[in-house]
């Protein structure tokens, strides 16, 4: 390996480095203040990216014009989005804000190719800098470069504004003491709309600035945010040196990666991850903070287990699923059975959020690995659908004991990162490991058998196992196994002190999650006769969160009204119209900022039933 060689990766892995840190460093700031974990982070990138090719393409302005109008333009709607949507749920459960900036995501997904088509837009090249720089024989793009520099100026630039301003001072008062800043006089709306300003232009600054080097499309958001919410945590929540720390070395790991492991470049970042968060949970430069600093789900409500109007909607229920082939045809049965397998897919997360007090942002990593451990069975081990299943809940099982082992020890969003990082591995070697999982080809050709063929006797099974799995998970809650884990949500301290092992809990109840919702990814894979890497991709994860905290993460009810009420509105809309993302975005947030509590919050007394 030359030297040359290494010079010219060390500096691309810069480069990329530098407009990661922005995207990144934006996301810090606004976490470490507000406490909101923004998954709308990644459309306002896009937008610096779109706003900047417009202003140049369109309206004429030089690039090094249109590069920090579009990012002021960004930070204005960021802002706006502040007053007008985040600042309605500030009171809400925290975690329950990340629904609101879902449906951003939601309709910026349909807004975006309405505005400028659905074709890759190439950027132009950045005057005075589109030559190269010849280094050790190898030519580096002077833009490259420029962006190396960057990175250090942008953070020397915040450095400053927090260390040598009243309203920096002032935001890093809020970091440390929210209430405190309060009691002293401090609007802390304003405070919040100016560090939610300030992070979004980082962020449009970091989209526009991408323009010379790929082309902008309407995915980036996505591809963006996993990797932003890598070095944010990695880097210690709240961090702005340690995000640029982290991006430096992601960046460099990435780069390295390529070149030398070029069979497993999406599972570098993720092992980066979990190795530092193994070693040191706070990140880099950060610092491991009370639990009530940090989003969670927190106590909940007293429990109790259903009255007769209870089992009776209940058992309704399952009449109704059971009469449902007498209504419905194929089609219909099709979408329910679907509808079904994604409430079962959420109550196991449920389980983890709800009693556990846990947050996992890679759940369908369990969901996808029971998904590929039926598929598996039948392709390469020729088995029967039945011993199928069995293996789906035994691997999705097993992946839940794995994660949990490493992660039952951290809280908050800092345990949320670590299952995320688990979960690109997982995701990432479906990709890559063409062989056995057939990589973006899937596998295909999981039929059921003859006796399961036809809709309405498949519809049946799926019934019959969904409704036992989701009356076990419910039975969790209530015996001692739940009131042990309800136990270490609500006062981990004093439960230790009496002799519970909380770690120990917690981690059976991965072992439990994962296998139940493997069950519900095996079944996902016969009704789909195939499955494909996007199974257990970042989307579905965020799927099965969205469906808890719209249904009610303190409700045992709440994941199947959840799930029902998503699938329901996804089905209803995307037949009405090709825009059925930006509607289904709309009717989202419209719930989360009239029922903050989740459905099942309507009409709720002070008890809680089943």
């Amino acid at each position: 390996m030359s030297l040359d060689f290494l010079i010219v990766q060390f500096l691309g892995g810069l480069a990329g480095a530098s407009s990661l840190f922005l995207v990144a460093a934006g996301l810090s700031i606004i976490f470490g203040v507000t406490r909101v974990v923004n998954f709308a982070h990644g459309t306002l990138f896009m937008l610096g990216a779109y706003g900047a090719y417009t202003l140049r393409e369109t309206w004429g302005l030089t690039f090094w014009l249109a590069v920090p109008l579009a990012a002021l333009g960004v930070g204005l709607l960021g802002a706006a989005l502040e007053m007008t949507v985040l600042r309605r749920v500030y009171k809400a459960p925290e975690l329950f804000q990340l629904v609101a900036t879902f449906a951003i995501v939601l309709i910026a997904e349909d807004l975006v190719p309405l505005i400028w088509g659905p074709e890759d837009l190439l950027g132009p090249r950045a005057p005075g800098l589109k030559g190269a720089v010849v280094i050790l024989g190898r030519r580096v793009p002077e833009y490259d470069l420029f962006l190396i520099a960057l990175g250090p100026v942008v953070l020397l630039g915040l450095w400053l504004v927090f260390t040598r301003t009243r309203w920096g001072l002032l935001v890093r008062a809020a970091t440390e003491d929210r209430t405190m800043v309060a009691a002293l006089g401090t609007d802390q709306r304003w405070l919040f709309t100016g560090v939610f300003a300030l992070g979004s232009m980082l962020a449009g600054l970091g989209g526009a600035l991408i323009l010379p080097r790929e082309a902008v499309h309407h995915d980036l958001d996505i591809q963006i945010i996993t990797e932003a919410f890598v070095v944010v945590v990695v880097g210690g929540m709240g961090s702005v040196p340690g995000a640029y720390l982290a991006a430096v070395l992601l960046g460099l790991v990435n780069a390295f990666g390529v070149a030398l492991f070029p069979q497993a470049t999406l599972v570098t970042m993720g092992l980066a991850m979990m190795v530092i968060l193994a070693l040191r949970p706070q990140g880099l430069l950060g610092r491991l903070e009370p639990e009530s600093a940090v989003p969670a789900v927190g106590p909940g409500p007293v429990l109790h287990p259903a009255g007769p109007r209870g089992r009776l909607l209940w058992a309704g229920a399952v009449l109704a699923g059971v009469c449902a082939p007498l209504v419905l045809g194929d089609y219909g049965l099709s979408v329910l059975a679907e509808g079904m397998i994604l409430a079962l897919g959420a109550a196991s997360l449920h389980l983890l959020m709800g009693p556990g007090g846990m947050i996992s942002f890679g759940h369908a990593a369990y969901f996808g690995l029971g998904a590929y451990g039926a598929a598996l069975a039948v392709v390469h081990g020729g088995l029967s659908m039945p011993v199928a299943l069995v293996c789906a809940p035994l691997l999705g099982g097993l992946g839940g004991l794995l994660v949990g082992w490493f992660v039952t020890r951290l809280s908050g969003v800092y345990l949320a990162m670590l299952t995320l990082a688990f979960a690109e591995i997982i995701h990432a070697i479906a990709i890559q490991w063409v062989p056995v999982t057939g990589g973006d080809n899937g596998l295909i050709g999981l039929w059921p058998p003859d006796w399961a063929a036809d809709r309405m006797t498949f519809w049946w099974m799926v019934l019959a196992i969904c409704a036992p799995a989701l009356w076990g998970l419910r039975a969790l809650v209530f015996c001692t196994f739940g009131q042990r884990l309800r136990a270490g949500r609500d006062a981990p301290t004093r439960a230790a002190a009496s002799g519970l092992s909380v770690a120990r809990v917690r981690w059976m109840a991965f072992a439990l999650s994962g296998a139940f919702a493997g069950l519900a990814g095996g079944l996902f894979a016969f009704l789909k006769a195939g499955v494909f890497p996007t199974v257990s991709g970042i989307q579905g994860s965020v799927d099965f969160l969205v469906m808890v905290l719209l249904g009610g993460v303190h409700a045992l009810a709440g994941p199947v009204l959840g799930a029902a009420a998503y699938t329901s509105l996804e089905l209803l809309i995307s037949t009405q119209t090709d825009q059925w993302r930006l509607i289904l975005g709309a009717v989202i947030l419209l719930i989360a900022l009239t029922v903050p509590g989740g459905l099942a919050s309507i009409g709720a007394g002070g008890r809680t039933r089943s």
